[in-house]
Order: C-alpha cells, then structure tokens, then sequence
C-alpha cells in the first residue's frame, strides 16, 4: 500500500509525459511571443500589458486566475471532507462577482484616468497617506504569499497523486519543475504571457471541467447512487446542514465575497480592461462560471467520498481528484487519454493562478516598496529588471517554505490556507468599496481600522476552537474572525470619519 493510499498506482506512459511536457513547453513559447510583443521597458507595459485587454481575454484570464489550484483540488478536497454541504461554495463564488460590482466599475474608470499600476496606487491616491498605502500594501503581500504557497501545493499535491515515486519526492520533484516553468514564461513575456497563457488555460479548462461532469456519472453513476452510498457509511455528508455547519455557510458567502474581490490580481485586471465595456461584460460571463466549474468540483469530491471513503484521511483529501483520475486512467487508453488531458488542464488552472499571484507580488515589492521608500528617481527600465528579479527571489523562498511545511506532521490543507489570507483581505473592503463612493471617508480613521481590524483577526490564528475563553468561543462560533475583525474595522473608518467631518 503506498502513502497515497492506492495499491498498484498506475503511472502515466512515456505517450503522457511528452504531451505534458509539451503543453508546458508551449507556455515558455507564449512567454516568448509576449516578451517579442512588448512595446516599451515600464512597469506599465510589464505589469499590466500598456493599454490593456479586450473582453475575451479579460474573461479568460479572470476564469483561469479565480478559478485555480483552490478550486479544482482544494475544493474537491472539501467536499470529499464534509459532502454535500460545501455546496454553498457555488454561492459565494458568485458573490465575489456580486461584490465586484461595488466598486470594479468606477475604479477602472479612474484607473485609467490616473494610470494605476498596483492595487495600492488607488489607496495612495484616494487617502494620500503613506502609512495607509504600506499597510494595504502589507496585507496585499502577506496575503498573496500564502496564496502562492497554495498553489505550489496543489502542484506538489497534482504530481504526488499521479506518480509511482516516494510522494514526498514527487511532491519536491513537482513544485520545483512547475515553478521554474512559470518563473520562466512570466519573466520573459509579463503581464501579456500571464494573460495569452491565461487564455490556453482557460479553454483547457473548461473543456476540462465539462469531461470532469461526464466522467463523475460515468464512473460512480448518478448524484442519486453517490447520495444512497453516503447514507449508508458517511450520513453526516448526505444530511443538510444544521446550527453550526449553516452559520458557516453565511460566513463563506460573506467572507469569500467580499475578500475574493479584493485579490490584488483581480484588481489589476480591472485596470487592465481595456474599456468599460470589456469589464462589464467579463464580470458578467463570470456570474455563469460557478456554476460550470465550483459544482463540477463539488460532485467529484462527494463522488470520492462515497465510493473511495477508505482512501480519504486529514490533509490527504486533497488528493481526491487525483484519486478517481488513476481509477479511470486504468481502464482503457481512452480513459488514458483523458486523464491527461484533464491533469494537464488542472496543472495548467494551478500555474495561471499562481503566475498572477506571483506577477502582483513583484509589482507591489517593486513600486510601492522598492521605488516608493528607497529608489523613487529610479527609471522604468531598473525598475522592470528589479521586478524580475524580485519574482525569482519569490520564487524560490516560497518554494523551499512549501516543500518544508509539506516535511512537517502536521499538513495544513488548501482551503485552511485560503481562510487565512481572506482574513487579512476583507480588511481592505472598507477602503475600496466605501471610500470609493464616499468622499467624507478619512485616512486616519481608515488606517486605524484597517490596522485593528487585521490584528484582531489574526490574533486567533493559534487560538483552538476546543479551548475555553472567549476567544475560542468566538473561533468556534462558525464565524471566521476576519468577519469580526471587519466589524470592528468599519465601525472605526466609518465612524472616525463622521466625527472628523462634523468636527
């Protein structure tokens, strides 16, 4: 029995590995058309691809950049864990689109009108307070490191369960490989590769997505089949959700909402649409996208659990797609064959995650931190160069860190490491989506909120919900602490401000 908990693992053939390796060798291409295609060295043309992207590519791009390593894997992985109940997953991924709304369409008019390049030039612009600006930027890089670092798991978690090797190699072996490919394209061609490669990745994904719905039904028979099984050795995951399972069913919608809008390479996608139209209609081929892609996850996951229970353990149900992909691969060359194809969609979806991530990171590092504190008479073209390089520094830092925590006895799943980074981005919402519409809103105020806000939110991070205090009660209230945080954070900004103005 291997670690993966499959007898006889079935490895891909010398035919898989070299479509693999050219589908990942045809990024590296894509990032060479991008580099060929740039216009000018500015952190402009770099980080945002000059004068922006039409409507298809916008779409594409925000599909295989939300849609990622969280979804395909960590999500299957959730619902694997707890069933039918992570249905609500679909809700707050259109929520996200829904808090979109709020704000997206007049930051990007006055992105344009100002030339944004980072998230945090519309808080330098909006408040004109530094130490507002480096808070937002903080919180903006803290929160995409511990992105990053969940995709480069799911790439390690994707090649472990695919692979005959001892997995903690295989999960090395995969990280490493994936990550230089990504460095590499990402480096050579910006925000144009990101984007071209985006669009690849988003095709393959879908069709992906749309085999994946075939193939659950084919396999494990009909949702009624998977629910009769369910009953019958996991009840819990069959049941609807009651008292404590619904208050986080409402906590996800409004913390995935609001904070999956404030991702810091959405937002610089909508400085990069290329008109208001664009946008608009991109936002709105996305409101469908849940529905095509979140459930599809969520009935794999289910799937697994019932008809592979024993395989699933702790941080292993991430591995529950992998594990009905081998069962299939197994059973004919057509079965084969699309396996490939939809692991090369999920390494795909994965990286286009994580080269965004990583492309925003170097942007803030560079401009906000590097130009706006040390080297602010620096020219566009050291700036670009310091970028890159700050992307291969990212690169490899977080990857040893990755490989390291996945050592440790305790394993730490995609979705605790999405929690996590929401907690600190809904911190940002008052700032973008008030103080966009609302001229009285103040930066003193804004960043004293902000500021506690966080803190308190993270204050619970090594708090155990089966502890006593108040603390642990409000950990295990259903409730993440980031949404108490925001509470109190707006309670701050909007509050301050009002005595400011009637002052």
């Amino acid at each position: 029995m291997s670690d993966t908990g499959l007898e006889d693992p079935i490895p891909f053939g010398p035919g898989a590995f070299v479509f693999i390796g050219l589908y990942l060798l045809s990024l590296i291409g894509i990032g060479i058309l991008g580099k060929k295609a740039q216009k000018e060295s500015s952190l402009r043309d770099f980080y945002l691809g000059g004068q922006g992207v039409g409507f298809v590519v916008l779409w594409l791009t925000l599909f295989a950049t939300q849609y990622s390593g969280n979804t395909i894997i960590g999500f299957t992985g959730k619902s694997a864990q707890i069933g039918f109940a992570w249905i609500t997953a679909v809700q707050f991924m259109i929520a996200i689109v829904a808090s979109y709304l709020l704000f997206a369409p007049k930051l990007h008019r006055l992105a344009k009108r100002e030339g944004f390049i980072t998230p945090t030039d519309y808080l330098q612009h909006r408040f004109g307070n530094r130490g507002l600006n480096a808070l937002g930027t903080l919180i903006m890089v803290a929160a995409l490191g511990n992105f990053f670092l969940a995709q480069l798991t799911a790439m390690g978690r994707a090649v472990e369960g695919l692979t005959t090797f001892e997995p903690q190699l295989a999960f090395a072996y995969g990280v490493i490989g994936l990550a230089a490919i990504m460095l590499l394209y990402e480096t050579l061609g910006g925000f144009r590769a990101v984007a071209w490669t985006d669009v690849i990745q988003g095709g393959i994904l879908a069709v992906g997505f749309a085999v994946l719905l075939v193939l659950i039904f084919r396999e494990f028979g009909s949702p009624a089949e998977t629910t009769a099984l369910l009953l019958q050795h996991s009840p819990e995951k069959a049941h609807p959700p009651e008292g404590h399972q619904l208050r986080q069913w409402i906590n996800f919608i409004l913390l995935f909402g609001f904070a999956g809008a404030l991702y810091p390479q959405a937002i610089q996608r909508v400085y990069a649409a290329k008109s208001s139209l664009a946008l608009r209609k991109g936002l709105a081929a996305m409101a469908y996208m849940p529905l095509c892609a979140t459930l599809v996850a969520i009935l794999v996951g289910v799937a697994v659990a019932a008809h592979l229970p024993e395989q699933l353990e702790g941080a292993k149900t991430d591995t529950a797609l992998t594990l009905m992909l081998r069962q299939i691969h197994g059973e004919s060359w057509i079965g084969s064959a699309v396996v490939v194809v939809i692991f090369s969609a999920v390494l795909g979806a994965i990286m286009s995650t994580g080269d965004s991530a990583l492309l925003s990171i170097s942007s803030m590092l560079t401009r906000d931190v590097y130009q706006g504190f040390f080297r602010p008479q620096a020219s566009q073209q050291a700036l670009t160069r310091i970028g890159k390089l700050v992307s291969a520094g990212l690169v490899i830092v977080l990857t040893w860190l990755t490989i390291y925590l996945n050592r440790l006895d305790e394993e730490i799943t995609l979705v605790q490491l999405l929690g996590m980074k929401f907690d600190m981005l809904i911190q940002l919402a008052p700032a973008f989506m008030i103080g966009i519409h609302w001229k009285g809103m103040r930066a003193v105020p804004t960043l004293i909120g902000m500021a506690v806000g966080l803190v308190f939110s993270l204050s619970f991070f090594w708090v155990s919900p089966e502890g006593e205090g108040v603390m642990s009660a409000i950990k295990n209230s259903g409730f993440n602490p980031g949404l108490y945080g925001l509470i109190i954070n707006v309670s701050l900004c909007v509050g301050g401000s009002w005595l400011l103005r009637r002052k």
